[in-house]
């Protein structure tokens, strides 16, 4: 069944909450003193140079292959380097490149918006509300009901042919996720566009339009129309399923909180959350995404130094009898369709399972 775990069974008593806050207080210290917050400036700005070589590759090999049928592999491969720029703008967007907040803000919307496609207006909003209340029903955008229910009640609130969907759901979630590319995209617009007050919108939308009409324009004006719907379509597939493959195992089948809860602060951030093993090589990968637990706790911490946080946050939850939570990211795929499936069973008939009243908003 989905996990059903009910606010008073996720709140610690007074004594241990107490307790939670001061330790996540040492934690901090910690990690400072560590030096694990200082900022990496060398490390992204190398991580940068890679991707831009990798991107001019990808568009000389574009150029080089003329009409063929190998021009789907080079499709790929920029919907790989574009979700690699995507991870380096979060990490901008988090103050973890440099110092100066202006500087990792413009750093985030020039890679965000002008290379990826997303507007950072946009996703700094989202995201914002996400780490702040992570699987909380409600107030996460990340578990709002969509074409996915992330909860019971929400599957419980499913009519007509959307039952049927939603009982299928967990397998359902991978074959979305290529769609996911081209949900950013319009939703990056629709806020601009259409959100009342958006900071440095007239940089952004000029931007955002311009990196999305240039790559159409010159796929379609080198290749013919069928290849060229092709190579658009792989380009985004691959990108969305990116994208969603590695946002996906980090809460999704963890406890979902009610819109009530106060669950504190060093509970809700690990409680929440999966970790991914993998060390290194799945750091990258990722793009740090797969230290989930380590990233709630200190958003502004560099990629680089997750790992040694890792350790330390480790000992802390095992000494207050925290659960950690940490699997393989094929293992955590598993676990994702089947909590999506279990939510699904809820679909359409409330009544039949009183788990459904502890998700529902209050």
């Amino acid at each position: 069944m989905a996990s059903s775990r009910s606010s008073d069974e996720i709140l610690p008593e007074r004594g241990v909450a107490a307790r939670t806050v001061t330790t996540y207080s040492d934690l901090l210290k910690s990690v400072r003193n560590d030096g694990l917050l200082k900022r990496r400036r060398g490390f992204y700005i190398t991580i940068f140079i890679i991707l831009m070589i990798a991107w001019a590759g990808t568009w000389s090999g574009f150029l080089l292959l003329n009409d063929t049928w190998f021009q789907l592999l080079i499709a790929a491969g920029m919907g790989v380097v574009l979700t690699q720029f995507a991870f380096l703008a979060h990490e901008a967007a988090h103050r973890q490149v440099f110092k100066s907040k202006g500087m990792n803000e413009w750093s985030a919307r020039l890679i965000g918006t002008g290379l990826v496609g997303i507007s950072y207006a946009m996703w700094a909003q989202k995201h914002t509300r996400h780490h702040n209340y992570p699987n909380v029903i409600d107030k996460d955008p990340d578990i709002h009901t969509g074409a996915i229910a992330f909860h019971p009640a929400a599957a419980a609130a499913r009519r007509g042919v959307m039952v049927s969907i939603t009982r299928r759901q967990g397998w359902l979630l991978f074959p979305l996720l290529f769609f996911l590319g081209i949900s950013l995209h319009v939703d990056s617009l629709k806020y601009l566009l259409h959100q009342r007050k958006v900071d440095h919108r007239w940089v952004e939308i000029p931007v955002i339009m311009l990196r999305l009409v240039v790559v159409p324009v010159l796929v379609f004006s080198l290749l013919p129309m069928g290849l060229a719907f092709a190579f658009l379509g792989v380009q985004l597939g691959v990108f969305g399923f990116y994208m969603g493959a590695s946002f996906a195992p980090n809460h999704k089948g963890m406890p979902v909180l009610p819109t009530s809860s106060r669950t504190d602060f060093l509970n809700r951030q690990v409680l929440t959350a999966r970790n991914i093993s993998g060390g290194r090589f799945m750091d990258t990968l990722m793009g740090g995404l797969n230290r989930q637990i380590e990233h709630h706790l200190f958003p502004d911490m560099p990629r680089p130094y997750l790992h040694r946080a890792s350790g330390i946050v480790k000992s802390s939850c095992q000494e207050l009898g925290i659960p950690y939570t940490e699997t393989s990211l094929a293992a955590s795929y598993v676990l994702v369709v089947k909590y999506l499936d279990d939510v699904g069973l809820f679909a359409g008939d409330p009544f039949e399972c009183p788990v459904v009243d502890q998700f529902r908003p209050r």
